[in-house]
């Protein structure tokens, strides 16, 4: 009977893999791109606007986070109390019709106002796929389904380049590798064309969603009765004891807990660091290098790919040691350090690339591990409440690195140096936080073995 038991959550597991992490990653890299390609858009929105500088280009980058922010936490229990699959797919039909109108701005008030509306469009999105992820993976697969959740973003990095460039490109003169004219194509420029692209696969994906996603394994029709009892039986005694370590605790006792704010503050410091450079990593390698936008988008993709080896080796690594807190605080010293090491002097275009890849490595890689944290120590609506609490006081770390890199920018003399040592000393601080926590060390005993986690190969 134990065999029998086994073998059931084991191929329940693997099916959970196959049918589910491939739509969200997609849903992801699509959100992503949706979230940086201002990124991409915004020398040519400079060249075509009036009024557009680099202080626009960092305030419109990050106020996006303030309107994720003021609905974070209430989109994140309704996915606990409601329906994830009904509620991302609404998210995600909002953002791409907002995503796609994002072209239709004139002045860089429209401007704000477009890019605060797609934050509160989005709101919920990625804390709530965490939330779900908790309803269908036992803790010892946990961080692995997060880990290739999470690649979307250097998958997103490396995708984007290649698609937007091209586009924003249409209709657009170049001199010496400069813009030198913004031209139209049916009625459009290339950078409106760019936004209304990206828009319409959230929405197709959003629909779905709504399709295929499942809320919970006693909903599933494509699990057997006894795969789903199987698996819901799992998740519930780790759900039970988890309970009767820490007691029960209400969402809103939750927000209060030291650990969650703690974790609240150290996510805030590194996603300071980590929007300051996406959002500006491009314009900062053509200031410095005068790259040409055809040669840009094939150089983007070393950093995306070392994010994506970085991210899948962590969730590995941590997953098999049973260890958290290193696993999340080492990368971020790493990337601090590589980051701060692009300030002095200006080296070969490749010793640079080695560096900001290095730094976008630590920026990413330490992702699965820190979101296997509050459920370490929290159950249920109190752990959907705080990932919304961590996820959306973070995310103003947003909102903080573009707008203080395009600020200083503006402030210091035309200079990225003082703004990228304020990012450095950012991720130090998220760190050093991470490592005085008492939480997610090497767990003394391992879990009970009911069959080894599903394989890629399954």
């Amino acid at each position: 009977m134990i065999q029998t038991e086994a073998s059931a959550l084991d191929r329940a597991r693997r099916k959970a893999y196959r049918r589910l992490l491939p739509l969200l990653f997609l849903c992801y890299v699509i959100a992503y791109i949706d979230r940086t390609n201002v990124s991409i858009a915004f020398p040519y929105m400079e060249k075509g606007l009036s009024n557009f500088g680099k202080d626009v280009q960092g305030f419109g980058g990050g106020i996006f986070f303030i309107g994720y922010f003021l609905l974070e936490i209430p989109g994140t229990l309704l996915v606990e109390k409601w329906s994830a699959r009904k509620w991302i797919s609404r998210i995600m039909v909002s953002w791409g019709i907002v995503a796609a109108l994002t072209s239709m701005v004139s002045t860089p008030i429209q401007f704000y106002i477009a890019r605060f509306v797609l934050g509160l469009a989005e709101a919920g999105f990625f804390p709530g796929v965490i939330v779900y992820l908790t309803h269908w993976f036992p803790s010892r697969d946990r961080t692995k389904a997060l880990a290739w959740f999470l690649i979307g973003t250097p998958v997103a990095q490396a995708l984007s380049p290649f698609v937007s460039i091209p586009i924003v490109e249409l209709g657009v003169s170049m001199m010496g590798g400069e813009i030198s004219e913004i031209g139209q194509v049916a009625g459009f420029t290339g950078w409106q064309w760019m936004y209304i692209v990206w828009g319409v696969p959230a929405v197709i994906l959003g629909i779905l969603v709504l399709i295929f996603l499942t809320d919970r394994p006693r909903n599933a029709r494509w699990l057997t009765p006894e795969e789903s009892e199987a698996l819901e039986s799992e998740l519930e005694r780790e759900r039970l004891e988890k309970k009767a370590a820490s007691g029960h605790m209400s969402w809103g006792q939750a927000l209060k807990h030291p650990k969650v704010l703690v974790l609240a503050g150290a996510y805030f410091f590194i996603v300071t660091g980590n929007y300051g450079i996406e959002i500006f990593l491009p314009t900062i390698l053509r200031e410095w290098y005068q790259i040409k936008a055809a040669d840009l988008r094939y150089i983007l993709m070393i950093p995306a790919a070392g994010s994506l080896f970085g991210q899948l080796f962590i969730g590995w690594s941590s997953d098999r040691t049973k260890e958290r807190r290193l696993h999340a605080a080492i990368p971020i010293y790493l990337g601090a350090t590589a980051l701060m090491l692009t300030v002095l002097g200006k080296p070969h275009l490749a010793v640079m690339m080695l560096l900001f890849t290095i730094a976008t490595m630590g920026l990413k890689a330490y992702l699965p591990a820190f979101w296997a944290l509050p459920s370490l120590f929290l159950t249920e609506a109190a752990a959907a409440g705080s990932i919304g609490l961590i996820n959306s006081v973070g995310n103003l770390g947003g909102f903080v690195g573009p707008f203080a890199l395009g600020k200083v920018y503006e402030l210091s003399n035309k200079s990225f140096v003082p703004g990228i040592l304020f990012l450095c000393v950012s991720m130090s601080i998220s760190a050093t936080i991470i490592m005085t926590l008492q939480l997610g060390r090497r767990e003394a005993k391992s879990e009970p073995s009911l069959g080894s986690p599903p394989s890629r190969a399954d």
